[in-house]
């Protein structure tokens, strides 16, 4: 007898995060269970999730900004279902199956010009290392740049060009060869580049980790300084491609022209890992050079044609939807609404964003404030997390605190978004504000409670 999902699903119910922390991971779901955020999910559907119990969320994190199409879109999972019943070869590996072609084509159809090439990928981690793998042996140079504060993935290669050092500082050491400069600083990276012995400058367009736009001209000038010292310019756009950012690709805002582009993401609408590497014609034409190095990359798993069903799907619905024009209209209205509580609240610092990729940071108040510096002595960002927690418990509003020891607050929702939805979400934050601002002692012990929490336990291993 066949196995039956939903038979399991039944017979499991209320266990989830029980069976999570028994066989996964036991501090993440200790996690939720400390910020109140261990709901029973049962289903997703655009811009919403629900609970076991019925009740619906505003969906503001989007998957980390997977969902731009929006959760289980039904013309995708039709594709899905159509890719199944049509029993297509998949991965012959000696052999090739019809739909990365039409995937890739498509692609190259919507990219700069100066990409003539595709090479698919299982996640945005690994189109990262793929650029910064064959940017070396197109160059023959060993260097790569990257930006302070920038995020490229959780792999060793990724996050030896990533600029937090939450997220590496215990892996060490990291590869050889990498550094960064400051994010809007072109006479750093000049400086960088002029020994003419760095391989790939990779750089992610708005800043995700923050998520902060780049300065004016700044995106236009580093193109440039890697024409003139022989560096491939990589743009990063695992989270701001494919309408994030009121463009398909949020180079287009720039006029950019990469040697290297790598998509990931809401590519496959969610519902299968996929990414990919846009390469120039030359980059491919350095690497791939001969029939013996015809296989030099690739990925036991991409492409596979479920990724690519997907793929070609959410690229029609981004387009017959008319979704980048959507989240570029809602984003101009999000701080349109969002911007005065920079001046009604003293802890709001600055408000910003691009299409749906949106941010508030806060500050203590400019009269200073007791409890606000206890809360950073414990653990900076607790202030954040004041205004996450409430959201999410009293509003139904799922966001995240932008980062490790950060008072930022990030949205990525879904581009299905509606004005109803954007109201739901101002009048909530606003009401959430006016009480945190205050700092309540039940707020306070809270944040208190959820810090002690986090502290770490022995290792198995002491350091020297």
């Amino acid at each position: 007898m066949a196995v039956s999902l939903r038979a399991l699903l039944d017979e499991h119910a209320g266990e989830e995060l029980d069976l999570y922390a028994r066989t996964i991971n036991p501090q993440f779901v200790r996690l939720l269970r400390t910020i109140g955020f261990d709901r029973r999910w049962a289903r997703g559907e655009g811009a919403y999730l629900y609970d076991a119990d019925g009740t619906r969320y505003l969906d503001l994190l989007g998957g980390f900004g997977m969902y731009n199409v929006g959760r289980n879109n039904p013309r995708v999972r039709a594709a899905l279902l159509e890719a199944l019943e049509l029993e297509t070869p998949g991965k012959v590996q000696l052999g090739v199956s019809p739909l990365p072609g039409l995937l890739a084509e498509a692609l190259l159809e919507r990219a700069p010009a100066s990409v003539g090439r595709v090479l698919f990928t299982s996640s945005g981690t690994e189109a990262v290392e793929a650029a910064l793998k064959l940017g070396r042996a197109a160059t023959g140079r060993s260097k790569v740049v990257s930006c302070e504060h920038g995020f490229h993935g959780l792999t060793l290669g990724s996050l030896s060009a990533a600029g937090d050092s939450a997220f590496s500082a215990r892996f060490g050491p990291l590869l050889p060869g990498f550094s960064r400069v400051p994010f809007g600083d072109l006479d750093a990276l000049e400086a960088a580049l002029r020994g003419r012995d760095v391989a790939v400058f990779i750089v992610e367009p708005v800043q995700g980790h923050g998520p902060y736009p780049p300065p004016a001209g700044y995106l236009e000038g580093a193109q440039e300084l890697c024409r003139r010292y022989g560096t491939l310019f990589c743009v990063d756009e695992v989270q701001t491609g494919f309408g994030r950012t009121g463009r398909t690709f949020a180079l287009e805002h720039w006029g950019l022209e990469p040697d290297l582009l790598v998509v990931a993401k809401s590519l496959s609408g969610g519902y299968v890992p996929v990414g990919a590497l846009l390469m120039s014609t030359a980059v491919y034409d350095a690497v791939f050079d001969s029939l013996e190095h015809a296989l030099a990359h690739g990925s036991t798993f991409a492409p596979n044609d479920l990724a690519m069903a997907a793929g070609l799907a959410t690229l029609d619905e981004l387009e017959t939807q008319g979704l980048p024009d959507k989240a570029a209209r809602l984003g101009e209205l999000l701080l349109e609404r969002t911007r005065p509580l920079v001046e009604r609240y003293e802890v709001v610092k600055d408000v910003r964003g691009l299409g749906l990729i949106w941010a508030i940071e806060f500050e203590e108040p400019a009269a200073g404030s007791r409890s606000w510096r206890m809360l950073e002595r414990v653990q900076p960002g607790l202030f954040a997390q004041l205004v996450v927690v409430p959201l999410f418990s009293e509003h139904k509003i799922l966001t995240q605190v932008a980062g490790h020891d950060s008072n930022v607050i990030k949205i990525l929702p879904p581009l299905v978004l509606s004005e109803a939805d954007v109201d739901w979400f101002v009048g909530a934050l606003d009401e959430t504000l006016a009480r945190a601002q205050k700092l309540p002692r039940a707020m306070v012990r809270f944040a208190l409670k959820a810090a002690r929490a986090n502290r770490p336990r022995s290792r198995l291993f002491s350091r020297a």
